[in-house]
């Protein structure tokens, strides 16, 4: 089965990665893109409703405010649509919600398999530690616009879900205090060119665990990306995450 593969974000960095990967792919035919700027030689298009009509699978790698309508067009054209955009607010959110109950989303803080083994693993530690801090640092280069980033929050999201509370209630971003018990802590480093690195560690008074991933290559993404175009193309609707493409787990 060869996948037709629409993207939304083309001309962006992590857009032509994946475009790049795309067209190598023996399985997968790039149909074009979406950008602000058309460019009918290289089928870019600025209708995301024209961009998924002729699509298996729409790649989301734009922006937090294209959202919405890029969701819209892959629901009314009924293909599956895969999202790695971050800093989403309630009514970006509410738009992958309502899509996913007509096509297959898949949504991803950050494409790396192994990353999103991570989450797992955070999750499972974070609710046999219950009376660890939990601090996580994040660091990406310096024109990276959102802090903390979206993997950091997924990372956050992990440790909040194996403890049973609302990260949104427990999250701590303002380092100028005590800390409190129970607190999830974070902080954001800008510099350079880094490509991303994440580090969690769960620490009491007598021992530390740290988990930690560094990214080398930001092909890493496209290819994970892809891994997840391949994944939800044919699949039924709902939310998913990427660890349901990964398929890895830990038992209860």
């Amino acid at each position: 089965m060869t996948i037709s593969l629409g993207i939304a974000g083309i001309t962006g960095r992590l857009g032509a990665l994946c475009a790049d990967e795309a067209r190598s792919a023996s399985d997968i035919t790039l149909t074009g893109g979406l950008a602000r700027v058309a460019d009918p030689g290289r089928a870019i298009v600025t209708d995301p409703g024209v961009l998924a009509a002729g699509c298996d699978v729409l790649l989301d790698v734009s922006s937090a405010d294209a959202v919405e309508a890029v969701a819209e067009a892959a629901m009314k054209a009924g293909c599956a649509l895969v999202t790695g955009t971050t800093g989403l607010g309630p009514a970006q959110e509410a738009a992958l919600r309502r899509a996913s109950g007509v096509i297959p989303v898949v949504r991803a803080a950050n494409f790396s398999p192994a990353l999103n083994l991570m989450l797992l693993a955070a999750k499972m530690l974070a609710g046999r530690l219950p009376g660890f801090d939990a601090e996580i640092v994040e660091t990406h280069h310096r024109q990276k616009r959102d802090a903390p980033s979206g993997t950091a929050l997924a990372i956050g999201e992990a440790v909040a879900t194996g403890r049973g509370v609302r990260l949104a209630d427990v999250m701590q971003v303002d380092r100028n205090r005590v800390r409190a018990e129970g607190e999830i802590g974070f902080a954001s480093l800008r510099a350079g060119q880094i490509v991303g690195e994440h580090q969690l560690s769960f620490t009491d008074a007598f021992e530390q665990i740290t988990l930690g991933h560094r990214a080398f290559d930001r092909r890493l993404f496209a290819r994970g990306a892809l891994l997840a175009v391949r994944w939800a193309a044919g699949r039924s609707p709902g939310l998913y995450g990427m660890e349901d493409v990964v398929g890895g787990g830990f038992p209860d």
